[in-house]
């Protein structure tokens, strides 16, 4: 079973980035402001969150 790792940007704590677990972060330029958070299954994300990081790697989420 697919799993994501989430990052929570330690700027911006409303704002959280999944990506498939292993990933990282190695597109980002500013990579060093995102915090591991932790991996989440599919059945604990919102199905269009899900299909979002399957269609573009990642996904971004107000965790507000």
């Amino acid at each position: 079973m697919q799993e994501y790792d989430l990052y929570l940007n330690a700027k911006k704590a409303s704002v959280g980035l999944y990506v498939r677990k292993g990933a990282g972060l190695p597109d980002l330029a500013d990579a060093k402001d995102w915090v591991f958070d932790g991996t989440s299954t599919p059945a604990n994300l919102p199905p269009q969150l899900v299909k979002e990081i399957e269609a573009n790697g990642h996904a971004f989420r107000d965790m507000d």
